[in-house]
């Protein structure tokens, strides 16, 4: 892999184009390696090679498909081991789930392959004597796939592979955080027999390859996850050719503890939910709304959990919290903590003395006391290792201050009480809701996304995949 370009046009991978550098979150010292970026004649390239090859593509029969698909997730499962150790020293994510996130990509493509065979269209009886009336989805074309660098493979996977399944061709641009995690996978994928010019990879800044994709008009849909700013822009320019837009934004998910919950499932929940994964998934649980009667224990509890947590190396075994993705989001993780100092928050975990072998982007797991939903740190979304805790009189303002937030991904009730559980999953104004769960954690057959500002469009994975990757045909037929 070390003698491929960084980018995978046309079937070939190409080196040229103004370079750039990924370094270890983990050691600043360790560089993983110096690559390309695309320029906007190769993204040109690139989007014309999808639209020479879909007619072919949208044509090829359905075991070829599932052949391919299977291919690709059989070598992403067998190569978990491999890939997730790139991930976690190129991301910082800790090993075990740098493995986990590598095996659940071959899991979606499996999937995927699966549901090729059960493209099934529908059957209707004309108003009118003597016709009938077919119902059929077909591929849209080309889509432009722009990826986040916390989930490297998992985020291109679960939107490549219903792309691909459903008969239409591809052009990534991954984050230029993480391209050789990047091209760990397109190699992947472009080995699996799939025919040139079905799946492209263009990598660098957003500036060039990702406006590329947005301002194209051979471009047929934009399937993105990132930040809202960045999610608005592609919005706005993509509507200018009429181009399907999926968009998975920003968040600020709550987890609600009420007084009747099991102590340990509640902690086991925020500690997971707000820290792991360094809290940089747009499902963490970075609020966490506590009743008043359980308050004082549960954060007396959340305060040893979190203190106990070993913050090091993401590729040591025994790491459970690596280090934050770059300085970059080091210094706007500073940044959001100070804030909440100001605003008369109280850091009860934070400010421990970290002992790490390393230079790198580490941060101690961050909770906060005496916190309101109005503060800064509540309403906008972090993404880094800090939760905080707002004190609630009853369960109907923890509801009230749950759903009160410009974002509406995931969020969560720790409960033993069934009255308030059903309530809660009724009423909860997000796409996601756990019970007795950490908010961070979905499955892959199963529809994923939000409301409000933190997605934008038909949901993700699942069956549900359908509705973004395919357009509806309805015929009628005199007999």
């Amino acid at each position: 892999m070390s003698n491929l370009g960084s980018n995978l046009i046309n079937g070939q991978w190409l080196k040229h184009g103004q370079s750039f550098t990924s370094i270890n979150p983990s050691d600043t010292t360790d560089c993983i390696g110096i690559y390309n970026a695309a320029s906007k004649e190769d993204c040109l390239l690139a989007i014309k090679s999808a639209r020479d090859a879909f007619d072919k593509w949208s044509n090829s029969s359905l075991e070829e498909r599932k052949k391919i698909l299977d291919g690709i997730g059989d070598e992403l499962i067998d190569r978990s081991a491999e890939i997730g150790e790139l991930i976690a020293r190129e991301e910082g994510k800790p090993i075990a789930e740098g493995i986990g996130e590598v095996y659940r990509s071959g899991q979606f493509f499996q999937y995927f392959g699966a549901e090729v065979l059960r493209q099934m269209g529908e059957l209707a009886t004309s108003t009118r004597p003597n016709v009938n009336v077919e119902v059929t989805r077909e591929p849209l074309g080309v889509i432009g796939v722009i990826t986040p660098w916390n989930f490297p493979i998992a985020v291109a996977a679960w939107k490549i592979a219903p792309a691909l399944a459903f008969g239409n061709c591809v052009v990534l641009k991954p984050s230029e955080i993480v391209p050789a995690s990047a091209i760990a996978f397109a190699d992947i994928v472009h080995r699996s027999g799939l025919p040139k010019g079905v799946f492209n990879c263009v990598q660098g800044p957003g500036s060039i390859a990702g406006e590329t994709l947005t301002e194209s008009k051979d471009i047929d849909a934009i399937s993105f996850t990132g930040s809202v700013k960045t999610g608005n822009l592609i919005a706005q320019k993509a509507i200018k050719n009429m181009t399907r837009v999926q968009l998975e934004m920003g968040s600020k998910n709550a987890l609600v503890i009420l007084n009747d919950a099991d102590i340990d499932t509640a902690v086991n929940c925020a500690i997971n939910g707000a820290f792991f994964g360094t809290g940089q998934k747009c499902t963490a649980s970075s609020r966490l709304i506590v009743e008043a009667g359980i308050h004082d224990e549960f954060v007396e509890r959340m305060i040893t959990a979190t203190k106990a947590l070993i913050v090091g190396d993401a590729l040591e075994k025994t790491t459970q919290i690596g280090p934050v993705v770059d300085l970059r989001q080091f210094e706007q993780n500073t940044k959001y903590i100070k804030s909440a100092q100001k605003d008369g928050a109280k850091m009860v975990t934070g400010d421990e003395t970290l002992k790490v072998n390393n230079d790198g982007f580490y941060m101690r797991p961050t909770l906060f006391t005496e916190t309101n939903n109005q503060m800064e740190i509540n309403r906008e979304e972090v993404f880094g290792p800090i939760a905080c805790v707002i004190k609630v009189n009853n369960y109907e303002e923890a509801l009230t201050i749950s759903n009160d937030s410009d974002f509406g991904l995931s969020s969560g009730i720790i409960t033993q009480s069934l009255k308030r559980a059903t309530h809660f999953k009724r009423h909860s104004a997000s796409g996601c809701v756990m019970v007795n769960l950490p908010t961070a954690g979905t499955d892959y057959h199963v529809p994923f996304g939000g409301r409000k500002a933190s997605s934008y469009g038909p949901r993700e994975q699942g069956t549900y995949a359908k509705e973004f990757y395919t357009i509806v045909k309805t015929t009628y037929v005199s007999s």
